[in-house]
């Protein structure tokens, strides 16, 4: 089958890409900037990438008419418009608005469990898009599920933070609202298997698994996995915003996306059953046995993604990564470190390393405190680490700077600050004829910024000397 998935660089989408692909369909990636597009995908005869935006229908004269299934995986956690929920529904009705016009069969939806009657923001704008998405022109398959375990998805990441480092938890209430949380590899069942079967056209789905745990229980089986031993004291006074800086100084959350959390977190997700399961053949995991699988990908290092990489993890870039990979060159400070390097190969390895528990090389201590700085700013610090030790992509999240441009072909890296700044930064390596260029650019905003790079710039002349060194010392 031909198909066609959007949200293709998010947590699910990519995913699911190569799942279909390694089923022989013909898949065709929308994605916003082709340049956080996987690599690997220009590779593969079976997946197609394209550019389409759909708040801007201008944009969608890439996407093919002969499709016969499209995946509908475009939502966001942010907290960053106002006008959030009517963004979703406007994107949604240009998909739909679009893909009546194909050939298309099926359109396949992920949403959320919607059983209360009182809901979140982001649930209700969920089962808001449901009804948009409904057409008389194609069937529509929704499947709603809740929380989601996996390797890198926000869940997990989060769970894990608080359990590895909080031995003792004084802990909001809502840690005793229940849940049914469901592997990661299960909603992808779900999702590849039902593409084209004609017995869940037109049909809704909750998905969940097999227990009903609150979080609380979810963190205490996930210390218990983790061979450690917590204690966790629930308290109602604490209220949600209070809830939100708890999660946002513990954990790697931005603070919009802890609000964001927190509003959802109070919201009881308990599925109604059906026959789903039996009709895909899925036999959903325990919640141990989901952590367990999660880990195993970390050992193996095969996080295929992560909620981090996504832009709602900042919220500091506004636009495509295109708009951020021309480093400026005026009225901009400039620090450049030049090396000549003894073996390129190496060096590159290195710079591919940076960050993360790696650290900067030189340092690091400093860069550790920068980012407890911008914590207490409200800014993301250096919580995000990165998804892999050894790989980088463009939009990849790397501490709290974002990659605009990484090709070891051309031995460049270019990273984009996502810290809180007086203005705007940029730091590159680039090796040619021989030498390493290690150029850190700022684009002052106002007095302050200019104030600001002055302050830092004796702190400059030690840490990227002393890093440039330590990169080119193979």
């Amino acid at each position: 089958m031909k198909i066609l998935v959007t949200g293709a660089t998010g947590y699910i989408g990519k995913r699911l890409i190569p799942l279909l692909a390694n089923e022989h369909h013909h898949v065709t990636c929308a994605v916003r900037d082709e340049l956080r597009a996987d690599k690997r995908y220009s590779d593969d005869d079976f997946i197609d990438v394209i550019e389409a935006d759909f708040l801007k229908p201008n944009t969608f004269h890439n996407i093919p008419k002969d499709i016969d299934v499209a995946y509908y995986l475009i939502h966001s956690m942010s907290n960053s418009s106002k006008d959030f929920e009517s963004l979703e529904a406007q994107c949604a009705q240009n998909f739909k608005n679009y893909i009546e016009t194909t050939n298309v069969k099926q359109v396949i939806y992920l949403s959320g469990i919607t059983n209360e009657d009182q809901l979140s923001k982001h649930l209700q704008s969920r089962k808001n898009v449901e009804e948009v998405l409904k057409s008389d022109a194609y069937a529509l398959t929704i499947f709603k599920a809740g929380i989601i375990v996996g390797s890198g998805s926000s869940s997990f990441e989060i769970i894990r933070d608080l359990v590895e480092k909080l031995p003792f938890m004084i802990a909001p209430k809502w840690l005793n609202t229940k849940t049914q949380p469901l592997s990661v590899r299960d909603v992808l069942y779900f999702l590849s298997r039902s593409a084209g079967k004609t017995e869940t056209f037109n049909q809704s789905y909750d998905v969940f698994g097999p227990e009903v745990l609150t979080y609380k229980e979810m963190l205490l089986q996930f210390a218990q996995v983790r061979g450690l031993k917590r204690y966790i004291l629930t308290v109602p006074v604490m209220t949600p915003r209070l809830s939100s800086y708890w999660l946002y100084f513990v954990t790697s959350t931005s603070y919009k996306l802890a609000v964001s959390l927190v509003d959802s977190m109070g919201v009881q997700i308990i599925g109604k059953p059906s026959n789903i399961n039996e009709l895909l053949d899925v036999k959903p995991l325990t919640y141990k046995q989901a952590v367990e699988l999660a880990f195993v990908k970390i050992e193996q290092n095969s996080i295929v993604s992560s909620w981090k990489d996504s832009m709602i993890s900042s919220g500091r870039l506004k636009k495509n990564l295109h708009r951020y990979i021309n480093v400026p060159k005026f009225g901009c400070f400039k620090d450049i470190k030049e090396r000549r390097v003894r073996d390129a190969e190496k060096t590159i390895e290195k710079i591919w390393r940076i960050g993360g528990n790696q650290g900067w090389y030189y340092g690091t201590f400093l860069w550790k405190i920068r980012g407890y700085i911008d914590k207490l700013f409200g800014g993301i610090g250096l919580r995000r680490g990165r998804t892999s030790p050894t790989n980088l992509d463009a939009g990849d999240a790397l501490d709290f700077w974002r990659v605009i441009f990484a090709s070891k072909t051309q031995q460049k890296l270019l990273l984009y600050a996502e810290m809180r700044l007086p203005g705007e930064a940029w730091l590159e390596f680039k090796i040619e004829d021989g030498v390493l260029k290690q150029t850190a650019t700022f684009r002052p905003r106002g007095l302050w910024g200019r104030l600001y790079w002055y302050a830092v710039l004796p702190f400059h002349g030690f840490i990227f000397s002393g890093m440039i060194n330590k990169l080119v010392d193979v």
